[in-house]
């Protein structure tokens, strides 16, 4: 019998997971044993309930896929409730960046079992026990309960990004190329490193040429990269920008796409770090990219911040990294997060000073409030209160166009995240 004849896989392809999606989708097309796989995505709750309910009497066993962010919490509970209130009996799978950081909570919310960190070869594996009706329970990289208690099967050997697609070509589904996995630095507040490690890991720009390729034939000539810093690609270390890797990188891609494509660097889904912002680095951009912004990472304008939080560059490359993009003719957008862990007044003081100085020069600020986030150093603390000059500040250049954020909101949320994890891990 071929797979997937008694198998039914069901993602909720929700519109923050795409990308991630895209991938494990790709991941299983390209195996021999899973081509056959009937594979359902539904992108909203009522949807994926319906679908759920209409699915064929012939498929024995249905895997229902969710990957969630933190700040995702309370809707997948309910939807998780509602799901397991379904007469159709499902396996609930959890994945994504909060299952990975908090696997427990995860697994008293309803689902039966979590995969930590990146999926592809995980859920390849899960899908052929369950079609030959093994046990899971030798698959590494998950954890369920047992008995009331948490079980890790222990950790896989991270993939390369080269043996899989970034996108799934049988379900046309496309996106921006992830180009590195993993990050170098190990920011308090993030849950990168914790996730998919500290080593950086690359796609080779041969086959990130392919990709481009593949997509401008089906008329997508837009390109963007999933990276977490764009100027640590191809670097060995992640840390010192490798120019000459890079220059060839975009060259190859700009002599795909000609004129019938754009290319969008150190633009959402990435950042650049201040430290790699340089005459010699933003010249290629101007050079070979279409965008007339970069994102800039710099997060506080206090040192004594940026040192406790193992940010891993000062105050002054930010500010030098703002003058060296002006000077290039492209618009800096400056991240900034405010109310981490141990910040006091005088912190945000400076980082107003900052704010007020890099806006004067031209930039505009982008706007982030404090999450605690399962897996990082800092996952137990609650925001540090925002004070009220800096709350005026910020709404003040918000009504300039200056200043742009979820900032707000996330006040509020932050806090209720940390109740919730305090709740879940005493």
């Amino acid at each position: 019998m071929k797979i997937g004849s008694r198998l039914a896989l069901v993602f909720y392809y929700s519109g923050k997971h795409r990308y991630s999606i895209n991938a494990l989708l790709g991941a299983i097309e390209q195996d021999e044993e899973l081509k056959h796989l009937n594979t359902f995505l539904f992108e909203n709750p009522p949807d994926l309930l319906k679908g759920i309910r209409g699915l064929p009497s012939h498929y024995e066993k249905v895997i229902v896929g969710i990957s969630f962010f933190t700040t995702e919490l309370w809707e997948t509970i309910k939807l998780v409730e509602s799901i397991k209130r379904l007469e159709r009996k499902v396996f609930l799978i959890a994945g994504g960046p909060h299952p990975s950081g908090d696997p427990e909570g995860t697994l008293k919310m309803g689902f039966d079992l979590v995969v930590r960190g990146e999926a592809e070869e995980t859920l390849k594996e899960i899908l052929k026990k369950f079609q030959s009706d093994e046990d899971i329970k030798n698959v590494k990289g998950i954890y369920y309960l047992e008995k009331g208690n948490l079980v890790f099967t222990g950790q896989r050997t991270p993939i390369s990004l080269d043996n899989f697609f970034p996108f799934s070509l049988k379900h046309g589904k496309f996106g921006p190329i992830e180009i590195t996995r993993g990050c170098a630095y190990g920011c308090y507040y993030c849950q990168t490193p914790r996730i998919f490690g500290s080593r950086p890991r690359h796609r080779s720009k041969e086959l990130v040429w392919e990709y481009v390729k593949i997509m401008k034939e089906r008329g997508l000539g837009d390109t963007r990269f999933i990276t977490p810093s764009f100027l640590s690609y191809g670097s060995e270390d992640g840390k010192k920008p490798n120019l000459e890797f890079i220059e060839e990188f975009l060259a190859g891609a700009r002599q795909i796409l000609k004129n019938e494509g754009r290319i969008f660097v150190g633009t959402f889904p990435s950042e650049i770090r201040p430290e790699h912002v340089t005459p010699e680095s933003l010249k290629l951009i101007k050079k070979y990219a279409d965008n007339n912004n970069i994102i800039i990472g710099m997060q506080s304008g206090s040192d004594r911040i940026l040192n406790l939080i193992h940010r891993g560059h000062t105050v002054e490359d930010g500010i030098r990294a703002v003058q060296y993009t002006l000077e290039a003719g492209l618009i800096p957008k400056v991240d900034f997060l405010f109310g981490l862990p141990f910040e006091e007044e005088e912190d945000q003081l400076e980082s107003i000073k900052i704010m007020k100085k890099l806006i004067e020069m031209g930039a505009i600020i982008h706007a982030h409030t404090f999450l605690p986030l399962p897996g990082t150093p800092f996952c137990k603390y609650k925001p540090t209160k925002l004070s009220k000059t800096l709350k005026d500040f910020l709404k003040y250049y918000s009504s300039k166009g200056r200043v742009y954020g979820d900032w707000q909101k996330q006040e509020e949320l932050g806090i209720k995240i940390a109740e919730y994890l305090v709740r879940q891990n005493p």
